[in-house]
């Protein structure tokens, strides 16, 4: 699907960005991938990077989603759109509720309006299991965004631009991550929890790109696709990473969950079961006859269906915990699982 055209990604420096676009690059033979982000210096040091440094494909531009100016200087003869910048750490959002929305929601719109002025053939924007029943303003900001993004469809008139959502947890070893923070905290002997039944939906840099790559082909517009992902319990990871360690509970911060859902009950009546992942299909008349491969592929999930990390029937067993613990040690604390 790649073969010739133009990927951009919004916020590429970031951790799935860079392993987007590696991935695009050393699969596919795209005409060009380009990155789109506010920050020059991890755009240098993106450029840097020996997987990148020689690629005369790869293009590197400075905007932010606010610009919708420069979001359409961007997109020109852009064929598809992966967008995966937002403000996305929690605390940060409860205080600065402007900027979030600013960011989170009326960059939505802007890349929505964006892709549509300058013909994007599809767009794929990257949620969360906080926008399910959001309970912190993050979550709320993304809850916004998917609407946004589903409804996009419906704005496009004549035009060939189809807008989706891919939504899954938490990416093991990205930025912000929870196995940093325990790694640097192991040294004092003491590692902070917030809430000792707490579970959370994991998934791999790796297999996120890739389901954001099978998404984008098999995508028709408007669906929202949920990835079928194991669940770990905090105090699990802990043991794992410092059995010798005293777990501090520490209560939960503002706005945190003890358990994340993807899909409510109240979507339950439009998701569809597929052999790995879910779909959320739109209330549009014309996606049941472009979606009938969902219909064909899937079935539909019981009325009372929630996917929620602690009713979960994938868990990642101890051993696995482990073995993904080890290889974030091995890349040292600040590093990231490749």
């Amino acid at each position: 699907m790649f073969e010739g055209q133009s990927i951009l990604v919004t916020g590429g420096t970031g951790s799935f960005g860079k392993k987007f676009v590696e991935t695009v690059l050393t699969e596919h033979n795209p005409q060009r991938c380009l990155v789109f982000s506010r920050d020059e210096l991890k755009q240098s040091e993106m450029r840097q990077m020996p997987v990148f440094r020689d690629d005369s494909r790869l293009r590197f531009f400075i905007g932010d989603v606010r610009d919708g100016a420069r979001l359409r200087r961007a997109f020109d003869g852009v064929d598809f759109v992966v967008h995966a910048a937002a403000l996305k750490q929690v605390p940060a959002c409860e205080y600065n509720p402007f900027e979030a929305i600013k960011t989170n929601v009326l960059g939505a719109q802007n890349i929505i309006e964006a892709a549509i002025d300058c013909d994007v053939e599809r767009v794929i924007a990257l949620s969360t299991d906080k926008a399910c029943n959001p309970t912190n303003l993050y979550g709320a900001t993304k809850l916004c965004s998917d609407k946004l993004f589903v409804a996009g469809n419906a704005y496009v008139g004549h035009k060939p631009t189809r807008f989706s959502v891919v939504r899954y947890g938490n990416v093991i070893g990205s930025r912000g991550s929870v196995i940093p923070f325990f790694l640097r905290h192991r040294k004092k002997g003491r590692l902070p929890i917030t809430h000792p039944e707490m579970t959370r939906f994991w998934i791999t840099l790796e297999r996120g790109v890739q389901f954001v790559i099978d998404s984008l082909r098999r995508m028709k517009g408007g669906e929202v696709f949920v990835p079928k992902i194991p669940s770990m319990n905090i105090v699990d990871l802990a043991r794992s990473i410092g059995p010798d360690c005293e777990l501090e509970f520490v209560g939960i911060r503002s706005g945190e969950k003890v358990h994340e859902v993807m899909i409510s009950e109240h979507d339950a009546r439009n998701t569809l079961e597929m052999n790995n992942y879910y779909v959320i299909a739109p209330q549009f008349p014309w996606w049941g006859r472009n979606g009938e491969w969902a219909r064909r592929e899937g079935e539909e999930v019981e009325s009372h269906f929630r996917y929620s990390s602690d009713t979960n029937e994938q868990w990642l067993t101890p051993a696995e915990i482990r073995q993904i613990v080890s290889r974030f040690q091995s890349l040292g604390s600040g590093g990231q699982v490749a």
